[in-house]
């Protein structure tokens, strides 16, 4: 099997846990929103929607257009950060419970999570999602979807958890 076709399958596995996580989101944004959870941030999360299918779509097109070479070292290494990175969302997910969602909603009289992995870093999850955007299109050496994805996240990003503290503040 060619490493275009493996990292096809990893970005495949990557689309679908995804996918899972819209499920979970889609779930607990509703569990909130019927306690009386108010979403902030609205006009920026059909943005971050595109941009993170572009990251997937992007690697994908730049890996059998552009096909680089896979780098053997570069590749295992990038995949031990996108395993990492997966990890890391998935303890956020777990210590959030039902406040975690792809969508900034703030339940009043929620108290803030600062457990798990927001004992050490106030977003970890957006930690994870850097670390995903740059080391899974370098599994397969596709280093121009890494930079232009990295650099356009950066600026969302900084919108995103401006947004995000902004809402949290009307939790203490």
């Amino acid at each position: 099997m060619s490493s275009e076709v493996l990292f096809t399958v990893l970005v495949v596995a990557v689309g679908l846990e995804r996918l899972a996580e819209l499920v979970v989101s889609h779930r607990n944004a509703a569990f909130s929103l019927a306690r009386g959870g108010v979403e902030c941030g609205r006009g920026h999360y059909p943005v971050m929607v595109v941009l993170h299918t572009g990251l997937l779509v992007g690697a994908l097109v730049e890996v059998w257009m552009r096909r680089p070479d896979a780098v053997a070292v570069l590749a295992w290494a990038m995949l031990a950060f996108v395993a990492a990175s997966q990890a890391l969302r998935w303890w956020c997910i777990a210590t959030l419970g039902r406040q975690w969602n792809t969508r900034v909603i703030v339940v009043p009289g929620a108290a803030r999570v600062t457990g798990g992995p927001y004992r050490w870093i106030p977003h970890p999850n957006y930690v994870a999602v850097v670390v995903e955007g740059l080391a899974l299109p370098l599994v397969h050496s596709a280093w121009v979807t890494a930079v232009v994805f990295t650099a356009l996240n950066g600026f969302l990003l900084a919108t995103r958890i401006r947004t995000e503290d902004t809402a949290l503040a009307r939790l203490a």
